[in-house]
């Protein structure tokens, strides 16, 4: 009776994390510098202005933001359990301090490269993959180097990661011109606003896929809490399942830096919401936070088109100014 209780009460959660994601999507559809009636387009009756904004600017712009959301929120999940730490977050591997560093380097370099204007759009986010490729390749070399995927291997990589791509980022901030500096800075506090179908596509495919198959990893993830040994006798193969959660949530990171910029506490703050209506087993863990996580996104860029128009806000501010007193709370009730 009580089990069947549970999975009631668990069915009417995802179902209300549900209607507040569609809500959140809807609301961030209509909603904007130039309003749109979703009924008016859904009937055809639209003018061509209505349209095309919502075809081509406003619609990429929030499936992109969901996605993203949803993206970070499931890394730090993982991260989270995979590092059974509660402060861990999906910047603590390096992938977003790579990611971030290819993409500034095209941003600073790009006009000097006499790319086709065909291959433009692509450029930066193309760049900002290889960044995080090179972040996960590195963190490859070093467990090999060891002998075995170790926790504290990847932890320190990932610190002296993010060193070295603030140095890189601050030596191209130095030597970039007035106009690569603005648009530099403007990309480091995350925006939607280069959201374009061509680039919103392929991103999206990368950051589904991963999250899909983390899901299906919830299980051999709820073993790793036991400990490494006891894992391993119930037949976890340890090493495999480590090392593709760490390149899955790199996936997951570097295809949403790649779009969006920098993006900070959505992964930090959003598991650890879910886990307080939700529970603590990671396959409901990584499906709350995704629906919180897309619907916080939705909800922050949103904000952030409208709260100084005609000026955009970059919505890195307003996830930052969400996430940090929930960080100081949060550090207050971790033990040290």
């Amino acid at each position: 009776m009580g089990e069947a209780q549970g999975e009631i009460s668990s069915q009417v959660k995802f179902s209300l994390l549900l209607g507040i994601c569609l809500a959140s999507v809807l609301s961030a559809l209509a909603i904007g510098g130039v309003p749109l009636s979703l009924i008016e387009i859904v009937r055809g009756e639209a003018s061509k202005l209505d349209l095309t904004v919502f075809s081509e600017i406003r619609a990429p712009r929030v499936i992109l933001a969901a996605t993203v959301g949803a993206s970070l929120a499931v890394a730090g999940a993982v991260l989270q359990g995979f590092f059974r730490n509660p402060l861990a977050d999906p910047g603590l591997i390096g992938v977003s301090g790579g990611a971030a560093l290819g993409a500034v380097a095209m941003i600073v370099l790009g006009s000097s490269l006499a790319l086709p204007a065909t291959f433009a759009p692509y450029t930066m986010p193309l760049a900002a993959i290889l960044g995080s490729l090179c972040v996960t390749g590195a963190l490859y070399l070093f467990s090999a180097y060891y002998g075995q995927f170790r926790i504290v291997t990847v932890l320190l990589v990932g610190i002296a990661i993010n060193a070295l791509s603030s140095v890189g980022i601050g030596i191209f901030q130095y030597v970039s011109n007035d106009a690569q500096l603005r648009s530099l800075i403007f990309w480091m506090m995350g925006s939607f606003g280069r959201a374009h179908w061509v680039t919103t596509v392929p991103c999206v495919l990368a950051m589904v896929s991963a999250v899909l198959v983390l899901i299906t990893k919830s299980n051999s993830l709820d073993k790793l809490q036991l400990g490494e040994n006891e894992a391993f006798h119930l037949g976890v193969d340890v090493k495999a399942t480590k090392r593709d959660l760490v390149l899955l949530s790199a996936v997951c990171v570097g295809a949403g830096v790649a779009v969006s910029g920098i993006i900070g506490f959505v992964g930090l703050i959003v598991p650890h919401v879910v886990r307080f209506t939700i529970g603590v087993r990671h396959k409901p863990l990584m499906i709350g936070s995704a629906l919180t996580g897309g619907s916080l996104m939705v909800l922050a860029d949103l904000l952030a088109r409208i709260v100084a128009l005609p000026a955009e806000v970059p919505v890195g501010l307003v996830t930052s100014a969400i996430g940090a007193p929930f960080f100081l709370w949060l550090i207050t009730k971790v033990k040290p």
